[in-house]
């Protein structure tokens, strides 16, 4: 497979998730970040909004990053001229291609999408800028009419094409064969821009790439408009530990990037949430708890420290002797077998009495009162 560039849009379809707004400060600190890692490209935003935005893109431009900086566009001269006086030299140029979309944006005049696009493309052109076009809504058109659309954007000067899955309706098969097909007709390379509305997004993300699509829009803990987009990190890690593409992404900065993420927008991620959750290397009961003990690859797919984390062994519920042994030798303590039988009993009780794992001194306070 060919080497996979990563497009991060946090701070464009991240930051449009309900309730998010990061301060021009936040921004610029998130990019220096993403570029410090690896990052190939960051959507840095929508110049046209004016105000703080088109400032943090300036600022975040004249960073001097290594990281290729895109704005987001509408097909209208007026955005081009937006993201120009931001400094920018690369532009994505967004356009309705379902039905359902081009007869609320364009009353359903079809010619009107590539009139538009013809004309913000040749203007974006004789600028001298690179030149993204995404499909709003690849995943619900016409298939011919997607690919008339994404071959006429390559002929007016489009470097790249972007297909969007923009409610999140595919699975992966059906993904696959939608970008195949745009992929065997294209010569620019094609771009996935999956959203989570059915928890499919990493998995649609990636099954365009096995399609031949050679860039990927990802959010940092998938952060997005409502269910998300695919997650930087779960992107990142699957191309590195199922494929054997290595991204070139320091993956052990995604948890500080993670709790930066967290705290600008306010949206903290759930414990499960895979490679950043609390619980992604926590393990608790008995079964697991006794085999990571002997060898952490029975029940961990990569090491965690990979991805800036750390193993944790918790005391709770589903805990079995080995686990509770293993914490006791911590402390210098060792009980007998009927002993330990009847802590483990114990820690069971207390934990569904307070419903969570117990602390380390929790556990030992329930020495004295074995019987």
């Amino acid at each position: 497979m060919p080497p996979i560039q990563i497009n991060d849009t946090t701070l464009r379809d991240g930051e449009q998730a309900a309730g998010v707004a990061f301060t021009v400060a936040e921004k610029v600190i998130f990019a220096t970040l993403m570029d410090a890692i690896g990052v190939q490209e960051l959507e840095v935003g929508i110049p046209a909004m004016g105000s703080t935005e088109a400032e943090a893109i300036t600022e975040i431009n004249n960073l001097g990053l290594k990281t290729l900086l895109t704005g987001w566009n509408r097909a209208v001269r007026s955005d081009i001229d937006a993201s120009l006086a931001c400094g920018l030299e690369r532009v994505h140029i967004s356009v309705p291609v379902s039905e359902i979309q081009i007869a609320v944006k364009f009353q359903g005049n079809c010619q009107s999408v590539f009139d538009r696009l013809r004309d913000t493309l040749s203007y974006a052109c004789d600028r001298g800028l690179y030149i993204s076009v995404g499909g709003e809504d690849s995943s619900r058109a016409d298939d011919n009419f997607l690919l008339d659309v994404a071959l006429a954007a390559q002929d007016w000067g489009a470097s790249r094409f972007r297909f969007c899955d923009t409610v999140g309706i595919l699975d992966p098969l059906t993904t696959h064969k939608k970008v195949q097909q745009l992929v065997s007709k294209l010569i620019i390379p094609v771009e996935m821009h999956t959203h989570n509305d059915f928890g499919m997004a990493t998995a649609n993300a990636l099954a365009g790439i096995r399609a031949g699509a050679t860039s990927v829009n990802t959010t940092v803990n998938g952060l997005g408009e409502r269910a998300g987009n695919a997650a930087l990190e779960e992107v990142v890690m699957a191309l590195k530990r199922i494929y054997g593409i290595n991204t070139g992404i320091d993956t052990s900065q995604f948890k500080e990037i993670s709790k930066f993420v967290v705290r600008a927008s306010g949206c903290d991620v759930p414990p499960w949430k895979a490679i950043v959750g609390d619980n992604a290397f926590t393990h608790e009961s008995g079964i697991h708890g006794h085999g990571v003990l002997q060898n952490p690859a029975t029940y961990e797919p990569f090491s965690p420290e990979e991805v800036g984390r750390e193993r944790r062994l918790v005391i709770g519920k589903h805990t079995g002797k080995h686990l509770v042994t293993n914490l006791l030798q911590q402390h210098g303590i060792t009980l007998n077998q009927t002993e330990t039988r009847s802590l483990v009993d114990a820690v069971r009780d207390l934990s569904v009495e307070l419903k969570r794992s117990l602390t380390p001194d929790e556990l030992l306070n329930l020495i004295p009162n074995l019987n």
